[in-house]
């Protein structure tokens, strides 16, 4: 016989209070009482990461102060069988630090030291909590700086970028975070002390590094991460250039690249994002542009003088309406801080935006605008755009307002609908943010059930029961099943006859 729902609800709320208890008992002997938060009031502020559509009680907040307490901590989880979600600054944007409500949240932060700065070997040596910004400020004095500058680099802490595989404004010319992470240390699900890469400029054994960095909480607990830091060229230089039609913008990304030319940096933004951005700031941008390119230039005086006037020949060359190059560092900075409060600049203008994060070929940018700008028509819902374009790095901002039941389903539907085009033009539905539970079900698009078997694969070979980080980035067959008939439903292709790349 069938519980009534109600019966249902009080069950389940039993269970989680007793199971509640059993954890909470074993942690005490692992951490000090003041590191450990279980009411309901102390733990909300744990219920989501910058992806705050969804929401989950953690049912408990684990606060460890050392690497003994966090190695502690793991193994009561691990003998308890206990989910665990490590957590950072909370900044990510697909729901990656979602808690488990049958599990504990691992708490990060107080891991905030900067270890070392070598400035012979040009690394930094630094705990997963300190910010990414931090990491430049301290190494500053020493003419260097650490490359990958997402837009939350105020906030984000670098063990989040290694999970995400972060990149920002200047990952075109100097990497994403993989590009630019030597080494770093840990804990195993079970609590067993692990290291993957070296301070070295290779590592003995198998290069898992890449299999670490952009793994989603999912494979090991990161606490120590060495980077490499580089000089900070003498000088730079910005060039903002509008266009009057999003197709002259995106051929004209293309074309910088074709040409030869690698710059520090090649961001794009439409008309909508401009505005937006232009109202908070003041950054100096040109309103009456359809779309406007930043693109940036550093190195000597004498390369930078070259490498601008090169790409504002190809920029007038693929129709720029205004040219304008920064006369000076104040001005350089202005306009990337329109770029960089992109996403602070959208939450003014709308209760709340799902930010999307899915890559492309660059020469598909004006067809995915112009794709975007059917889709507000079609869901009924504003989409303001910034890209990182020189690497087809897409960040749609759908607005909305979450207390809107519909609004929040349209919104959803939007941005598989992003994803999957993304798909359909040869790219990938994620780029920095990670899948998280944003892009479960569009990881079914993306992936065959036997590639995501391969993932499982992996994730298994590093916690066999499975316990960092579950339900997030690989869906289950079940959940790309009834996605699946849902997509079918819409009138959309079968899975099977997405073309892949």
């Amino acid at each position: 016989m069938k519980l009534s729902t109600s019966a249902d609800r009080a069950a389940e709320i039993a269970a989680r209070a007793q199971r509640q208890a059993e954890v909470v008992a074993a942690l005490r002997e692992c951490l000090p009482v003041h590191a450990l938060l279980w009411h309901g009031e102390d733990t909300t502020a744990y219920e989501c990461d910058g992806l705050t559509a969804y929401r989950e009680q953690p049912l408990v907040v684990a606060l460890p102060e050392t690497e003994e307490q966090v190695a502690a901590t793991l193994r009561a989880c691990h003998a308890l069988n206990v989910p665990v979600v490590a957590r950072g600054a909370g900044t990510g944007l697909s729901g990656g630090a979602l808690p488990h409500r049958f599990g504990v949240t691992l708490s990060l932060a107080k891991f905030n030291q900067i270890v070392r700065i070598d400035a012979q070997a040009r690394t930094a040596v630094v705990q997963c909590g300190v910010r990414n910004l931090a990491i430049s400020e301290a190494a500053a004095p020493l003419g260097l700086y650490y490359a990958p500058d997402p837009s939350s680099q105020i906030a984000c802490t670098i063990g989040g970028n290694v999970a995400e595989n972060a990149g920002g404004v200047h990952c075109l010319k100097y990497g994403l975070t993989l590009h630019n992470v030597l080494r770093v240390r840990g804990f195993t699900a079970q609590g067993e002390p692990v290291e993957f890469g070296s301070e070295a400029l290779d590592a003995a054994g198998l290069d898992l590094m890449p299999l670490l960095v952009g793994s989603e909480g999912m494979l090991a607990v990161m606490l120590e991460v060495t980077v490499k830091l580089i000089p900070r060229p003498p000088l730079a230089r910005c060039i903002m250039a509008s266009f009057d039609d999003v197709r002259k913008a995106g051929d004209a990304v293309a074309s910088v690249i074709s040409a030869g030319i690698i710059p520090a940096g090649l961001e794009m933004m439409d008309k909508a994002m401009t505005a937006a951005v232009e109202d908070y700031v003041h950054a100096g941008y040109d309103l009456d542009a359809t779309a406007i390119l930043l693109c940036e230039s550093d190195g000597t005086a004498e390369e930078v003088e070259e490498e601008v006037a090169r790409m504002v020949q190809v920029l007038r060359g693929s129709g720029a309406t205004r040219i304008e190059v920064s006369a000076d560092e104040a001005q350089r900075l202005r306009f990337w801080s329109g770029r960089k409060n992109a996403f602070p600049a959208s939450g003014r203008i709308s209760p709340d935006y799902m930010c999307m994060d899915s890559t492309i070929p660059r020469k598909r940018l004006a067809d995915m605008l112009l794709a975007i700008q059917q889709m507000e028509q079609k869901y009924g819902l504003r989409c303001v755009n910034v890209f990182h374009a020189g690497d087809g790095n897409l960040h749609p901002l759908i607005l909305f307002d979450a207390n809107d039941a519909e609004q929040l389903r349209q919104c959803e539907l939007f941005g598989a609908d992003i994803l999957e085009t993304s798909v359909h033009m040869g790219g990938t539905v994620t780029g920095e943010h990670g899948v998280g539970v944003e892009k479960l079900s569009s990881m079914c698009v993306q992936f065959s059930s036997a590639e995501r078997e391969q993932m499982l694969a992996v994730k298994r070979a590093f916690d066999a029961s499975e316990l960092l980080n579950p339900g997030k980035v690989i869906p289950s067959l079940s959940r790309c099943a009834e996605y699946g008939k849902m997509h079918v439903r819409r009138g959309l292709l079968p899975f099977a006859d997405i073309p892949r790349f």
